[in-house]
C-alpha cells in the first residue's frame, strides 16, 4: 500500500495578516492543491488521504469548492477527505455541494464506519462540530492483530504537548489501541512524526509566520499487516513564511548590517514574506542599517518591520548611575571595571554591560 497523507489545506482563507500578498497567498495555496495531485500521479499512489480542514470553513464560496472537487476529480486516484474541525459535517457544510456527485473517485469520509481501500481498511474519524473534548479515535474498538493494514484518519490534538491548544484529544497510544498501521493526523500546521506509526503531515502551503515544518505532504508506504510505515517527506510549498531576529536582543553593534546583507542576498524574494523583528540596542554606526533593512523588505512579496524594540545604545557609563542600589548597581560597576581592561574577559565582560543596560531599558518602559 502507498498513499500520500496530506490536510490542513484551509481553501478559502483569507490570508489578511498578509497584507497586499493575501490574493498570492489564497492563489499559491490552489497551486499548490494541482502540485499535490501532480505528485499522487507521478508517485503511482493507490489512495490521497485528507486528514481534515481541507477547507478554511463551510462558509467559503461554493466556486472554491468546485473547483477543489474538480481538481481532486481529476487526480486519477482514489481521493478520501475527512472532515475537519474548520469544515466539520454539519447542515449546509461545503460537503453537501452538489460538485461531490461530479467526482466519482472522492470519497468523503462523513460517517465514523470502516472504509474498505486497496490493500487495507481506512477507519475515519469525522468531525462534526468546531471544538470537543472527546476523543474522535475512541470509537475504533481496541484490536491486538490485524490480517489486513488497518490505517486511521483522525483530526485533533495528539498527546500532551499539543494540550495547549485543546480540544479533539488524541492518545499517543492509538496506534497500539487501535491496531492501526498508520494513524493519519489533522490539525497541526507542521510536519511532526511521533513515533513510527503516527504523523502530522502538515499543511502542504504554509499559512502564517512560526509554522516550523510547514509546506509538506507524506509519502507512506506499508508492506504488510504490521510492517513499519516508510514515511518520506515531500515539498509542495510555493511560497516561503522567513522571520528574522524574532527572539533575539541585539547587543553589539554591526548586527544590523549582518540582518541587511541576509535580507538582500536570500534567494526567491518574489516569492518570500518576511517577517524582521528588531530589538536591543541601535549603536550609532548603525543607524543607517536601517534604510538598508527597509530597502532589501521592499524586494519581497511581503514584508512586515517592527523596529519598537530598539533603544539607543548607551553614549557613556551614565546610566549605571540611574539603576536601584543593590546586586544590579554593583555588578555593572564590576562589569564596568573588568570593561575597561583588555583581553577575552574585557570584551566577555563588555557584552554583558551592553545586555544588562538592554535588559535595564526594557524594565523601564
Amino acid at each position: 500500500m502507498k498513499f500520500i497523507h496530506s490536510g490542513d489545506w484551509q481553501i478559502g482563507m483569507r490570508a489578511v495578516h498578509a497584507g497586499d500578498a493575501a490574493k498570492a497567498v489564497r492563489a499559491a495555496r490552489l497551486t499548490t492543491v494541482e502540485q499535490i495531485c501532480q505528485l499522487a500521479s507521478n508517485e503511482a499512489v493507490d489512495f490521497l488521504l485528507l486528514a481534515g480542514d481541507t477547507f478554511e470553513s463551510n462558509a467559503v464560496d461554493r466556486e472554491l469548492v468546485e473547483r477543489v472537487a474538480a481538481l481532486l476529480g481529476g487526480t486519477g486516484c482514489p481521493v478520501y477527505v475527512l472532515p475537519g474541525n474548520h469544515d466539520p459535517i454539519q447542515p449546509g457544510c461545503v460537503w453537501e455541494h452538489r460538485a461531490w456527485r461530479s467526482a466519482g473517485n472522492v470519497t468523503i469520509l462523513s460517517n465514523a464506519s470502516p472504509v474498505n481501500v486497496a490493500g487495507g481498511v481506512l477507519l475515519p474519524c469525522p468531525l462534526r462540530t468546531r471544538r470537543s473534548q472527546e476523543d474522535p479515535t475512541a470509537w475504533i474498538a481496541p484490536t491486538a492483530k490485524s490480517d489486513v493494514i488497518r490505517l486511521v484518519a483522525a483530526h485533533g490534538n495528539a498527546g500532551e504537548i499539543m494540550a495547549e491548544d485543546g480540544g479533539f484529544p488524541i492518545q499517543l497510544d492509538t496506534p497500539a489501541r487501535t491496531g492501526a498501521d498508520y494513524v493519519a493526523l489533522g490539525h497541526w500546521h507542521s510536519t511532526l512524526l511521533l513515533g513510527g506509526r503516527m504523523a502530522y503531515s502538515g499543511t502542504p502551503e504554509t499559512t502564517r509566520f512560526g509554522e516550523t515544518d510547514s509546506g509538506n505532504v507524506l509519502v507512506v508506504s506499508i508492506a504488510a499487516p504490521g510492517t513499519q510505515p516508510e514515511i518520506r517527506k515531500e515539498r509542495t510549498g510555493q511560497l516561503r513564511w522567513r522571520q528574522v531576529g524574532t527572539g533575539e536582543t541585539i547587543t553589539a553593534p554591526g548586527r544590523l548590517a549582518e540582518i541587511a546583507r541576509a535580507l538582500a542576498q536570500a534567494p526567491e524574494q518574489d516569492k518570500t514574506l518576511v517577517e524582521v523583528v528588531l530589538s536591543g540596542l541601535l549603536f550609532e554606526c548603525d543607524q543607517d542599517e536601517l534604510a538598508r533593512i527597509e530597502k532589501a523588505c521592499a524586494r519581497y512579496l511581503h514584508a512586515r518591520i517592527d523596529r519598537r524594540g530598539l533603544r539607543p545604545a548607551p553614549e557613556d557609563h551614565g546610566w549605571i548611575d540611574h539603576l536601584p542600589s543593590g546586586s544590579a548597581r554593583i555588578a555593572a560597576d564590576r562589569l564596568k571595571t573588568t570593561a575597561a581592561g583588555k583581553g577575552l574577559e574585557a570584551e566577555i565582560a563588555t557584552q554583558a554591560l551592553l545586555e544588562l543596560y538592554a535588559f535595564a531599558q526594557e524594565v523601564r518602559l
